[in-house]
């Protein structure tokens, strides 16, 4: 008997176990390749959307898309840029409708000091503003920021994430951190004097 005999009579039972095995393996697969960069998605989501309920359904809807997906996927490939394409491209087939404005806290309270006197206090007011200055920033410029300064990417791999030619993200990273630094400066003074102890 040929092997296309065996096969017709193997009980149906047998082949629903073989697919069962096949989607548990591909599971388990998705799980590793996947679920290790959850964490810095959802922190650059966080920057995107300004609001963690939201931030965590793009994360969701991120890696549903990526399981869905997941055929496509090229074993040995960069699976975390090829995460971030798809969180980017969640995002934006949103139409940004998950920004919102960003809620500006103060750091002082009415009738306190408003200068820190700890390097607690003053490292923590360095991280406050620069976190302000950040989410002043354009969604494109905070974007570029997000990718390389935080989660490390490459112009290389940002450009294939943001579906945008190298020169392009090269250009509008270096505007991104002049713009940056033009937020950052004029607050520059009073660090400088709360670090030498000054008033």
């Amino acid at each position: 008997m040929g092997q296309a005999g065996v096969l017709r009579r193997m009980p149906a039972s047998f082949s629903r176990e073989r697919n069962r095995t096949t989607v548990i393996g591909r599971q388990n697969e998705f799980e590793k390749v996947a679920m290790p960069h959850s964490r810095s998605m959802l922190r650059v989501a966080r920057r995107l959307t300004f609001d963690p309920a939201t931030a965590e359904d793009l994360v969701q809807e991120t890696l549903l898309r990526a399981w869905r997906n997941f055929d496509q996927f090229e074993a040995g490939t960069n699976a975390r840029a090829w995460l971030f394409r798809i969180l980017f491209n969640a995002f934006y087939a949103q139409g940004r409708k998950v920004r919102s404005a960003p809620v500006l806290v103060p750091l002082q309270m009415p009738g306190r000091e408003t200068e820190p006197q700890s390097r607690a206090d003053h490292t923590l007011l360095e991280g406050a503003m620069v976190t302000r200055a950040l989410d002043e920033l354009s969604a494109e410029h905070r974007t570029v920021l997000l990718l390389a300064v935080v989660e490390g990417f490459t112009c290389r791999e940002m450009a294939d994430i943001l579906s945008l030619p190298i020169g392009t993200v090269m250009s509008r990273l270096s505007r991104a951190r002049q713009a940056l630094r033009e937020r950052i400066e004029p607050a520059s003074p009073a660090l400088h004097r709360v670090r030498a102890g000054g008033e």
